[in-house]
């Protein structure tokens, strides 16, 4: 495992590969980089392409710090996190290919620095971007809630049996989910410079409609993997072929 400080969080990474341009490969919440890729099966199949990849633990998740603070969770210094590490690693241009928060943590990178960010790839998110936030913390509470059979609503209990079984700090995914900022707004996706694909499952309720956010996207392609929800997308064949065709530019 190789680590670096990203301020005052030390962050754990994977740097794979040597050849083309390198992708950056950024986990959902309550996930980390093992869990999400390579489990799933990218990274074998990224090596198999013979592809530079550069897989993080998100601040607050697997083998990174993980400070209880929420004013260490804000957009900015997650994102900060990503161009960080291009840093540490000399990366002045790399694409970007986020699943769920990941996924928005991505975007919010091809917004802020559009001359770092090539391909961008942006899994289990889409018209629900927009939606406005639920009342109150849910996913904070449900993380610090004594017991899980004290959550009711299914999608949290799915999100805490998660952490529970990849041995994530609660504490910690509990202040991050609360660090959150304010939603993206459509004018702000729809000056988005990046070439784009959105990718999310058909029955993905928590990501909503890939076509809606692509449809904003000057320069994107979306696509729907027929019979996934939020978690069973991240490994499927379907996914993974149609980021490849997208990097090739086969899907134009």
């Amino acid at each position: 495992m190789a680590q670096f400080q990203s301020g005052d969080v030390t962050i754990a990474y994977d740097d794979v590969g040597t050849g083309g341009r390198p992708i950056v490969l950024v986990h959902g919440f309550a996930s980390n980089r093992n869990e999400n890729w390579r489990r799933m099966g990218w990274y074998g199949a990224l090596e198999r392409r013979r592809m530079r990849f550069v897989a993080l633990d998100l601040r607050g998740h697997g083998e990174s710090g993980k400070p209880h603070d929420v004013s260490a969770y804000g957009r900015g210094k997650m994102v900060g996190d990503l161009f960080a590490l291009m840093d540490y690693l000399q990366i002045q241009h790399a694409d970007l290919l986020g699943y769920s928060m990941g996924a928005r943590l991505s975007l919010a990178a091809a917004l802020a620095r559009p001359e770092r960010v090539g391909d961008l790839i942006l899994g289990g998110i889409g018209g629900a971007l927009f939606d406005p936030p639920p009342p109150g913390m849910p996913m904070a509470d449900a993380m610090n809630a004594a017991s899980i059979d004290a959550i009711s609503e299914p999608l949290l209990r799915s999100f805490r049996q998660f952490a529970e079984e990849q041995g994530e700090d609660r504490l910690a995914l509990a202040a991050c989910s609360q660090g959150r900022d304010t939603n993206f707004t459509p004018d702000e996706v729809s000056k988005l410079a990046a070439h784009a694909l959105v990718i999310a499952g058909a029955r993905d309720r928590l990501a909503g409609d890939p076509e809606e956010l692509a449809a904003l996207i000057p320069r994107a392609k979306a696509i729907t993997l027929p019979g996934c929800d939020h978690f069973s997308a991240i490994p499927h064949a379907l996914f993974k072929a149609a980021v490849f065709d997208f990097l090739d530019g086969e899907l134009d």
